[in-house]
């Protein structure tokens, strides 16, 4: 089940990439359906703000018709930066799955570790690794054509 969902995530990062995008998608579940999809918009939007983790959790939200996502888990293919983690910590998601790790700019298991600081007031169990291998891959291949 888990690695399905991150499967629907890897399609967004792979999307998000085709349109020119940093190719990372995020998938927000909750009884075991999909609230919400998408991929990386900051280009689009002109949105720095606009990582795969805060476009679903906005519309997530909107689609519970609340702010604090208690009951949903979020599949993300990239290890969340810290802005993507304290979105995270504040909708109060349940259970975060991530793919790769991101040495320089992640915030779970790299760099500050959000949720394990003392002034994060909700953290999420945390599962990483999933999809790993794939989710490196697109965003191997995506910086190297950026480079030609």
């Amino acid at each position: 089940m888990k690695r399905r969902f991150m499967d629907v995530a890897l399609e967004e990062a792979s999307s998000a990439g085709a349109r020119g995008e940093v190719p990372v998608g995020a998938v927000i579940v909750c009884d075991g359906k999909i609230l919400a999809r998408n991929g990386n918009r900051t280009r689009a939007l002109h949105d720095v703000t606009a990582h795969a983790e805060i476009v679903v959790i906005r519309e997530a939200a909107t689609a519970f018709e609340s702010e604090r996502l208690t009951e949903c888990d979020l599949y993300v293919t990239l290890e969340p930066c810290a802005m993507c983690a304290a979105a995270i910590s504040f909708a109060r998601i349940r259970r975060l799955y991530f793919g790769a790790e991101d040495i320089k700019g992640g915030a779970v298991v790299n760099g500050p570790r959000f949720f394990d600081q003392p002034t994060c007031h909700h953290a999420p169990e945390v599962y990483s690794g999933i999809g790993e291998s794939e989710a490196s891959k697109l965003l191997v291949q995506f910086f190297q054509q950026k480079r030609l």
